[in-house]
């Protein structure tokens, strides 16, 4: 086995639907076709947003599919100390602070949108809380150089964090970790050194980056697959009302995503079985073949 460590983290909001397999299928045919482990994640570290049972039918419908993990399943919900070991050494450091903001606060004093459409924190806390009020978020520090990547699917990509985000959160007012902070303390820990996923997370990628530097730890390379959009533009999701996979039609819905990918699935394997598709897939994976957008938009949902 090469030393790719790849995985799929999906959130337990809801049943896994269609833009969620293209992510899984992309994230696993290109850890396998390297000779590289695959790990699954569950994501539940926003506990509000869980949907009880969601994560078992997330598992069981990975299996129905055909896709086999490697080592144990990661839940972010058990990795609370992991996280907060990690805050602490950014605060000892100064690197890491406590802010007092609330969320109207920033946006009445912020002077532009973040690059990911959110709010760019204008650093009111970086000097220290106001005096009469307590911290209730921690955020990272960050400065005005610039984050240069060259993803493998979309390109280059610049930010200048200070500029286009400010300093960021690593554990929410709720007193919940954030993604940031958690996605990164776990590929971390996990040794993860390829990470494919949605290009709706191509944005935040420089912060993580960031994050990763600040700690000292290696830069996976990253790979952002274009996401599955409605007719609107939107990104599937529970939110765009995006319905669970239909077991009944494994076969068809892999080909779909398959051919998302930029895979030419021929004509004679439509309706073929699980391990002719896989077989298939797996002999013809080219990262290349991947169209260079962010979104593409499939009829089917309008």
């Amino acid at each position: 086995m090469s030393d790719y460590r790849g995985r799929f983290a999906p959130s337990p909001t809801g049943p896994l639907h269609f833009g969620s397999l293209v992510a899984a299928v992309g994230s696993y045919l290109d850890a396998r076709t390297q000779g590289g482990a695959w790990f699954v994640r569950i994501e539940d570290v926003d506990t509000p947003r869980t949907v009880p049972g969601a994560a078992d039918d997330i598992l069981r419908t990975l299996a129905a599919f055909g896709f086999a993990w490697d080592g144990e399943i990661v839940w972010q919900s058990r990795r609370g100390d992991a996280y907060a070991d990690i805050l602490n050494r950014l605060l000892e450091h100064g690197q890491a602070y406590g802010c007092a903001c609330s969320r109207k606060e920033i946006a009445d004093s912020a002077r532009s949108t973040a690059a990911d459409g959110g709010l760019r924190y204008p650093g009111t806390c970086r000097v220290g809380v106001p005096p009469g009020r307590e911290a209730r978020a921690m955020r990272l520090r960050v400065d005005d150089r610039a984050i240069a990547m060259t993803d493998r699917i979309q390109g280059p990509l610049v930010q200048h964090l200070e500029r286009d985000v400010g300093d960021f959160v690593l554990r929410r007012a709720d007193g919940l970790w954030a993604y940031q902070l958690a996605v990164v303390v776990d590929d971390h820990a996990q040794g993860i050194t390829d990470v494919v996923r949605g290009a709706d997370l191509l944005d935040s990628t420089p912060r993580q980056i960031w994050l990763y530097t600040q700690l000292g730890w290696p830069v996976p390379r990253y790979a952002h697959l274009p996401v599955v959009a409605n007719a609107a533009g939107e990104k599937l999701s529970k939110q765009t009302l995006a319905p669970a996979l239909a077991l009944e039609a494994r076969s068809s819905e892999l080909v779909r995503a398959l051919r998302f990918l930029g895979l030419a699935v021929p004509e004679e394997l439509v309706g073929a079985g699980l391990d002719d598709l896989w077989a298939w897939a797996l002999a013809h994976w080219n990262v290349n073949h991947i169209p260079r957008v962010r979104a593409i938009s499939d009829p089917r949902w309008g």
